[in-house]
């Protein structure tokens, strides 16, 4: 048997718009059913639902969603879209209009932050940006 896991996001009321803005913002998005109470879509290949489950529970950054961006182009495009209406915060962060949180991070980090000669000056750099720079990492 294969379990299938994807993330459910509790919205308030509001999932089919929310729905409605992340594929409109991901080019490779479908929404696969809808009701009035679920929203099933995908965003580049991973499934989620979204749930008119009420105003009891709200989004946090302890829970976030990943986006890893090989251009800075890329990184523009997500960092500009999802954060319209929201709230941008520090290190590649951001919280959309709807309150999901949101990692906007150049696929480089990683090998650049394993480098034992740069990774403490990359570090430096980051934590002094909002939106990730990938010309300012690699050159520092």
């Amino acid at each position: 048997m294969t379990n299938k896991i994807f993330p459910c996001l509790w919205f308030d009321g509001n999932a089919k718009e929310a729905t409605d803005y992340y594929c409109a913002i991901f080019k490779n998005s479908k929404i696969l059913s809808e009701n009035p109470m679920v929203v099933v879509f995908e965003l580049n290949d991973t499934k989620f639902m979204a749930l008119n489950g009420g105003p009891q529970y709200k989004f946090s950054p302890a829970n976030s969603y990943v986006i890893t961006c090989n251009t800075q182009e890329e990184i523009d495009h997500y960092w500009e879209k999802l954060g319209d209406g929201g709230k941008y915060n520090q290190c590649g962060w951001l919280d959309d209009k709807f309150g999901v949180s949101w990692q906007i991070v150049p696929s480089i980090l990683g090998e650049l932050m394993g480098n034992p000669e740069k990774s403490q000056k990359v570090i430096e750099a980051f934590m002094q940006m909002t939106k990730f720079d990938i010309q300012k990492l690699i050159n520092a």
